[in-house]
């Protein structure tokens, strides 16, 4: 703040902060308890809102065990509620969604950091940030044609004899899972790319003049180092993941379903906000709980992802 006071003036700071107050309080505070207060009343017709049946209890949150279906697992068959089964793969997906960012952002931010000369760094930069360009929804329905069956990629392969007839690649969370990386990868990318910048080179050159392997560099050094990085990246691909919707809908097949997607049936078709609300916040609850338990394990402290 005395920093703010000194760049901009009494004024104009206090300006910004009401502004950012506004946007806070109005526009995710209060929208939030509102639908946080719903997720507790019961879905009921507008005459009865506020009657004897309008009261709290906790059935909107209750209503995710309902519905069960079969499924097997390890050859043997379980029934298992339908909305836990779908967020149980929603939940799996967004980790195997990170895990895939990681694989394809580490070595990137590895090498745009301390191996690009850094005259070509804008420029491989600006090609990386292009995409972003584009409205998520134009490039979610880019890969829904590229990866259709009589899409551009079929084609290709195809052509050069890779296969002999059209795969559909749009089938279970196959192009979700593509979709959702192609989103958010740079949200892992630069984090990391930050972490990695800040690293010394003459400790990666020490290491390699007495003899350490390529991969324990990157493991004893690299990866220590980058560590808040690695972490602000995975939680926030994670959490977009998981709470994506524009990508499981227009790429998801009628054997996938996303937890979002429930959210949003119950919001439009149903038009019971309440199951709605509550619903949403059990998305938020459960995945802040998962984040958590998974910074525990791996021992990232919240100061670490907030670097």
């Amino acid at each position: 703040m005395q920093d703010l006071l000194r760049r901009y003036g009494p004024g104009l700071t206090g300006l910004i902060s009401l502004l950012v107050a506004f946007w806070l309080v109005m526009l995710v505070i209060v929208p939030n308890i509102t639908l946080f207060e719903q997720s507790f009343r019961p879905y009921l017709p507008v005459t009865e809102v506020g009657g004897p049946r309008d009261i709290y209890s906790f059935n909107n949150y209750l209503k995710v065990f309902d519905g069960d279906v079969t499924k097997t697992f390890f050859g043997h068959e379980y029934r298992i509620p339908v909305h836990v089964l779908t967020f149980s793969l929603t939940i799996w997906y967004s980790i195997l969604v990170t895990i895939t960012c990681f694989a394809i952002a580490y070595p990137l931010a590895f090498y745009l950091a301390k191996v690009v000369s850094p005259k070509s760094l804008p420029t491989l930069f600006l090609l990386l940030f292009v995409p972003l360009w584009v409205s998520e929804v134009l490039r979610a329905f880019a890969w829904w044609i590229i990866l259709a069956l009589k899409g551009p990629l079929n084609a290709l392969l195809l052509f050069i004899g890779a296969i002999d007839k059209p795969v559909r690649w749009i089938v279970d969370y196959d192009a979700v899972m593509v979709g959702l990386v192609y989103t958010y990868v740079l949200f892992m990318l630069f984090p990391i790319y930050n972490a990695i910048s800040s690293l010394d080179t003459n400790q990666i050159e020490a290491a390699d003049d007495l003899g350490a392997p390529w991969w324990k560099i990157h493991l004893r050094i690299v990866m220590p180092h980058a560590k808040p990085g690695i972490a602000s990246g995975s939680v926030m691909v994670f959490m977009l993941s998981a709470g994506s919707l524009l990508v499981p809908s227009i790429l998801g097949s009628t054997t996938s379903q996303w937890f979002t997607q429930t959210i949003d049936q119950w919001f439009k078709d149903a038009l019971d906000w309440n199951t709605a609300s509550a619903y949403a916040f059990l998305l938020l609850i459960l995945c802040t709980v998962f984040v958590s338990f998974a910074m525990w394990v791996f021992k990232v402290k919240l100061s670490d992802i907030a670097k």
